[in-house]
């Protein structure tokens, strides 16, 4: 209960700071580390000014967040910087891009204003072709982050047509390359989407037990999980047999706690990519990114509490129609499928859900 009242406060200080719009402070520039050390198609590209419409996102600085006292501090903490290789960070990996910019400026923002210890945590941020990294500081002027390049090509010529246009952007399969992107000094990592909020302290999924499995999210184990793959996967044995023995459940990886060290020795990247291959071939499933991980870890997922993924408030993926919470507690909320908080409140045509998104919106205009 405590952390209700601390978001019903938050609320409504978020209000007030919209409707004020108060001027804009100084601070001390943002931690930002470039990878010096990534190699082959991981490199950065030529650093080029930003796009002509980037100024056209502009967002208010956010507050500095503070550890409290309890919070354990590391000894290259103290000395006022903070090694991504450090034990005592939250690793937290995000995609940033134009299209989804304001919610992932928004996923951060939640996790910053909720979390107990918010100078413990490090964004991993993931990008394909904008330099948005000054934004992001200009944004968090204290953030811990730093930025990967992803380069689309790597799977370009892999990704097949989907149910959604949106699903086919290649930055939504970079997560299946983290293992490769971060410091192998980062052991385990959370991906988050970016149009979602988190109201809990995100160290509380962090803690997860893995247990022996490599990833850990909520499993949904009551959903006709056939329906994520064709009638052609389900007759040939060749491909259905991939289940035989494991009791596979639906997941959604918006939200996964990851083993990168398990994935790294098991090779799970190039699992992922043979059944892409496959499905170019084949064609076994309709949605994007999604089956590909069904195919690899359904039945073997380390289950995580269902109040760390709300998901669905985005509505279908046909009329944008809004949702309810699922029964229960909730942590993280989470607007997967094609409606969009933002897109809805910009429109005035917002679902109720979406004021719950509202507060942690640091866009630069009221609603």
């Amino acid at each position: 209960m405590l952390w209700i009242l601390r978001f019903s406060g938050f609320f409504s200080a978020a209000v007030v700071m919209i409707i004020l719009s108060p001027s804009i402070q100084s601070f001390p520039p943002a931690e930002a580390i470039r990878s010096s050390n990534l190699d082959g198609h991981l490199r950065f590209p030529v650093l080029l000014s930003p796009p002509d419409y980037l100024p056209q996102l502009s967002f208010r600085r956010s507050t500095t967040f503070r550890n409290a006292d309890e919070c354990r501090f590391s000894d290259r903490q103290t000395r006022g910087k903070t090694d991504v290789c450090d034990p005592s960070l939250v690793h937290i990996a995000i995609t940033l891009d134009v299209e989804y910019l304001r919610g992932s400026i928004a996923a951060v923002h939640s996790i910053l204003l909720n979390s107990l210890c918010p100078e413990n945590v490090f964004f991993h941020f993931l990008v394909s072709e904008t330099n948005l990294e000054s934004l992001v500081r200009s944004t968090f002027p204290q953030l811990k982050f730093k930025v990967y390049y992803f380069d689309p090509e790597i799977v370009r010529s892999l990704i097949s047509t989907s149910v959604r246009q949106a699903l086919e952007q290649p930055l939504n399969y970079a997560r299946n390359y983290l293992a490769d992107l971060l410091e192998t000094c980062v052991k385990r990592v959370i991906y988050l989407d970016s149009d979602l909020v988190v109201v809990d302290d995100i160290e509380k999924l962090w803690a997860t037990d893995l247990g022996s499995r490599t990833i850990g999210a909520p499993e949904y184990c009551h959903a006709n999980f056939t329906k994520y793959f064709t009638s052609g996967f389900w007759s040939d044995r060749r491909f259905s047999g991939t289940f035989r023995g494991r009791k596979p459940c639906y997941f959604n990886t918006g939200v996964m706690v990851i083993d990168l060290v398990k994935w790294r020795r098991a090779q799970y990247t190039k699992w992922i990519e043979r059944w892409m291959e496959v499905q170019k071939s084949d064609r076994i499933y309709d949605l994007g990114s999604l089956p590909p991980y069904l195919l690899v870890f359904a039945g073997n997922v380390a289950p995580i509490e269902h109040r760390w993924n709300q998901h669905g408030l985005g509505g279908d993926n046909v009329k944008g129609s809004c949702r309810d919470l699922h029964p229960g507690p909730y942590s993280l909320l989470h607007w997967s499928g094609s409606g969009k908080p933002w897109l809805r409140l910009d429109s005035k045509q917002p679902c109720p859900l979406d004021f719950l998104w509202s507060p942690y919106d640091l866009y630069g205009h009221s609603h």
